[in-house]
């Protein structure tokens, strides 16, 4: 890819707002002018110009009193029109309810976005904590069963690279930190076909995941499915859901290869 300032078209102004967009996560779903700042790198003058105009543009709102920004509504017709742009989220969704309904556990269309995994599409249950039932959630890929999964389908250079390269970031105390031993789970998934993993990014939580494949093999998404460890054993796990996790996921890969 060209660097932005070797490429004649590259807008630094709006890269520069896309910035201030991005400042926004789970843990900051309200900022000040200052505290964008900090998270951009931006200079606080050149900050409140940027959210000024996006207040304006119905991309921030601003509370009066507070003089603090948040999100707005624009970012649902955004994430709507993504969503009607993407033909694999549509694929997916009735598997995702048909195994939701006969599972009634936790499903998810988990995609690689970089070297994270984000979940475009969830079924959540009814033990489902409000974080994991949120689409757009970002995990890093090489510690969930859904990225292992994924990656165990890309070329061997590749996968090495991966597992040598990209970051680990503990969710728990039992997050596996040890890349030898990721690099044995992605092994163990490319000869099984999915991946199962246990207490990554919850504690007490199961997950297993198969992968969606295209055209050409590789997998750029699963179907994965999270449970809970004080309800399911990696037995029960096996017997019970991969059966139909895998069904579906090979149901929907013809389709993700038109």
């Amino acid at each position: 890819m060209t660097p932005p300032k070797q490429n004649t078209l590259f807008v630094a102004t709006l890269a520069k707002g896309l910035q201030v967009l991005r400042a926004f996560d789970e843990t900051h779903t309200d900022l000040s002018l200052s505290e964008m700042a900090r998270i951009t790198g931006l200079e606080k003058s050149a900050v409140q110009r940027l959210a000024n105009t996006l207040h304006l543009e119905g991309m921030l709102d601003k509370d009066t009193v507070t003089r603090r920004y948040r999100p707005s509504h624009a970012w649902l017709r955004l994430a709507y029109a993504y969503y009607w742009s993407d033909p694999l989220i549509a694929q997916a969704m009735p598997k995702l309810i048909d195994l939701s309904q006969r599972l009634g556990e936790t499903l998810n269309l988990a995609q690689l976005s970089g070297n994270e995994i984000i979940y475009a599409a969830r079924l959540p249950c009814t033990r489902t904590v409000f974080a994991a039932s949120i689409p757009g959630r970002t995990v890093p890929a090489l510690c969930t069963s859904a990225g292992q999964v994924i990656l165990a389908t890309f070329p061997q250079a590749e996968r090495d690279s991966a597992i040598r390269d990209w970051p680990l970031r503990a969710q728990t105390p039992r997050t596996t930190m040890d890349r030898s031993e990721i690099a044995r789970q992605i092994e163990g998934a490319a000869q099984s076909g999915h991946a199962i993993t246990h207490d990554q990014m919850i504690l007490h939580e199961i997950g297993i995941a198969c992968a969606i494949r295209s055209a050409d093999g590789r997998a750029w998404a699963a179907l994965h499915c999270s449970v809970s460890a004080h309800h399911w054993d990696e037995a029960r796990v096996r017997a019970e859901i991969l059966p139909w996790l895998s069904d579906a996921a090979n149901a929907i890969s013809p389709l993700a290869r038109s």
